[in-house]
């Protein structure tokens, strides 16, 4: 397979999952782009792998890792904008008033990942810790941690409806 036809096969799913696990669609978009360019860069050797998705979706996964390291992954844009000049994607209301969504982004960045690849992309704990570079062992502990951080995140936020 070149390049160019696993660009168009794959690069919509590539922007799928960097959504499901950073929560933004600009910056999706930019992880896609940044493991399509990687990958392409060295195209023949991960041609030469058993399954050259998976090398590339390591490349996405790795990527979001090392930007939620850098301290300009926190920074937001601060200027007011003028509402009659956007257009507002309906998109982003459902997604932000989702309590998935809000309970997700209260994880770690690699609880998210793991959580992630594990429901989304329904990998087995050993291909997400070959991703990753982790043991099997730490992928179960990962989403156990995260799993029940999301549970007290739930039972806070029963408590909190019940209060007048």
């Amino acid at each position: 397979m070149e390049f160019e036809e696993y660009a168009s096969a794959r690069g919509q799913e590539l922007v799928r999952l960097g959504f499901t696990i950073c929560g933004d669609y600009q910056r999706a978009e930019d992880l896609a782009q940044i493991a399509l360019m990687q990958a392409f860069r060295s195209w023949r050797k991960v041609q030469r792998t058993d399954d050259p998705h998976t090398y590339v979706r390591r490349i996405l996964v790795n990527s979001y890792l090392s930007m939620t390291r850098r301290r300009s992954f926190t920074e937001a844009p601060a200027a007011d904008l003028d509402p009659d000049r956007t257009v507002p994607d309906p998109a982003n209301d459902i997604v932000a008033s989702d309590d998935l969504w809000r309970a997700l982004a209260t994880l770690s960045a690699r609880e998210r990942v793991v959580l992630v690849l594990r429901y989304y992309q329904d990998l087995d704990d050993r291909t997400i810790a070959d991703l990753l570079g982790i043991k099997p062992s730490s992928v179960r502990s990962v989403a156990s941690r995260a799993l029940g951080s999301l549970r007290k995140a739930r039972q806070s936020h029963r408590v909190d409806e019940r209060l007048p």
